[in-house]
C-alpha cells in the first residue's frame, strides 16, 4: 500500500498590527459669523472669529441665469462647506450677515433687485434663520463693503466715508457718524443708476446713458472687446480672442499697461465719467474720505487714485472738493463679509 505523501503544515499566519484609528481634527468650540458676499459672478461665504479673521472660505459660481432656486441651494452649500473648512462646531454659530449686488430691504431682510443676476424679491432672511436658527442681517453688498471699511479697514478714523467699488456695475457705500446712508426700507446710493445725456446702444431711454455702463468693469471689458475685434489691442485679443467672459480685471490693466492708445483712451473716458458721479455725491453729502476698491482699482490703483482725484476736483464744488482724502480699501475680497458681520454684531449690540 503506498504511503500518503506528508501534507506540509499551513504557515501560521502572522498576527497583524492593531490599525491605529485615523484621527480626524477636533472641532473648535468658538463663537464664530458667518460673512457671505453674494457677488454678481461669484459668491464667497467667510467663517469669521470675534475678531474678524477668517477661519475657512467657500467660493461658488453665481450664474444668475441658472435661476433663483439653484442660487439658494448654493448659498447654503457654501455657507456648510466654509463652516467645514473651518473645522469649528456648527453649534458655535452667532449669526450671518450676506451683502448682495442691488437693492435690499434691510428691515425685512429682502433682495430685491439684482439687476445683474435677474433675481427678484429673494427672502433671505427667512430662508437662512430658518435653516440656521439665527440672526441675520442682509445688505446691499456695497453698503457693506464701505461699512467694513469704515470699521477695519481704509476709513478707520473717519468721520464720513464713502465707498465706491467699479466692478459688475458700480456701486456706492456711504457712512456717516457710524451709520449706513439708507432710505427708510430701502438700500441707498446706487451711483451706478444715475443717467447721464449721451447715447448707448443698450440704453432703454433714448438719449441718455447709465454711469455704470461708462464706468464698471464689465463696461470697460465691452469697448475692450471691441478694440480687439477691431486689432487696436493686439495682445489682449490674442490672449482672450476677444470673449467678454474672459476679459478680467487682470487682462484690462495688462492691455492699459500696454500702452496702446485704444487701453489708454478707455480707461482715461471711463474713469472721467465715474468722477463726475463721484462729484455728485461730493456736491450733495461732503465727505471727508473716499475709498476706492473693486478687482480693476487693485490692479491700477495709481491710475484710479490720482485722475479720478483730478475728476472730482473738476466737477466739485471747490470748497467741497478741498481736502477730501483718497484711498484705495484695504480689505479686498473679505470687505463684504466683514462688513455685514460688522454691521449685524452692532446691530445686535444696540438691541
Amino acid at each position: 500500500m503506498a504511503k500518503k505523501k506528508d501534507t506540509p503544515p499551513k504557515p501560521v499566519a502572522k498576527a497583524s498590527k492593531p490599525v491605529k484609528p485615523v484621527k480626524t481634527a477636533r472641532l473648535k468650540d468658538i463663537p464664530f459669523w458667518i460673512g457671505f458676499d453674494l457677488g454678481g459672478t461669484k459668491m464667497l461665504a467667510c467663517v469669521l472669529d470675534k475678531n474678524y479673521q477668517v477661519l475657512g472660505t467657500a467660493r461658488k459660481s453665481t450664474n444668475g441665469s441658472d435661476g433663483q432656486a439653484k442660487g439658494r441651494q448654493k448659498i447654503l452649500k457654501a455657507i456648510h462647506e466654509a463652516i467645514e473648512a473651518a473645522q469649528v462646531n456648527p453649534k458655535g454659530l452667532q449669526g450671518i450677515g450676506i451683502g448682495c449686488p442691488g437693492l435690499v430691504n434691510p428691515q425685512k431682510g429682502i433682495l430685491i433687485n439684482a439687476p445683474n443676476l435677474g433675481w427678484n424679491n429673494l427672502h433671505l432672511t427667512d430662508m437662512l434663520r430658518g435653516v440656521f436658527k439665527k440672526p441675520v442681517a442682509v445688505l446691499n453688498d456695497v453698503d457693506a463693503g464701505t461699512y467694513g471699511e469704515y470699521k477695519l479697514g481704509a476709513g478707520k478714523g473717519a468721520r464720513s466715508l464713502l465707498g465706491v467699488f467699479p466692478g459688475t456695475g458700480v456701486g456706492a457705500g456711504f457712512v456717516y457718524d457710524g451709520k449706513i446712508i439708507m432710505g427708510r426700507a430701502v438700500s441707498a446710493m446706487e451711483l451706478g443708476m444715475i443717467y447721464l445725456p449721451g447715447t448707448h446702444l443698450g440704453s432703454p431711454h433714448e438719449g441718455t446713458v447709465l454711469l455704470e455702463d461708462l464706468t464698471s468693469r464689465l463696461a470697460v471689458a465691452s469697448q475692450a472687446g471691441v478694440a480687439c475685434y477691431r486689432g487696436q489691442l493686439p495682445e489682449l485679443d490674442k490672449k482672450t480672442q476677444g470673449n467678454l467672459r474672459d476679459i478680467r480685471s487682470k487682462a484690462l490693466a495688462n492691455a492699459f499697461r500696454s500702452g496702446d492708445d485704444a487701453g489708454m483712451i478707455m480707461f482715461r473716458n471711463s474713469i472721467r465719467y465715474l468722477g463726475m458721479g463721484v462729484a455728485a455725491v461730493v456736491n450733495l453729502l461732503a465727505p471727508d474720505h473716499i475709498t476706492l476698491g473693486g478687482g480693476l482699482v487693485e490692479e491700477l490703483p495709481g491710475l484710479y487714485l490720482n485722475l479720478l482725484k483730478q475728476e472730482v476736483n473738476r466737477f466739485a464744488v471747490p470748497g467741497l472738493a478741498k481736502g477730501v482724502k483718497y484711498s484705495i480699501a484695504k480689505l479686498g475680497g473679505t470687505a463684504v463679509a466683514v462688513g455685514s458681520v460688522a454691521w449685524l454684531r452692532e446691530e445686535q449690540q444696540k438691541a
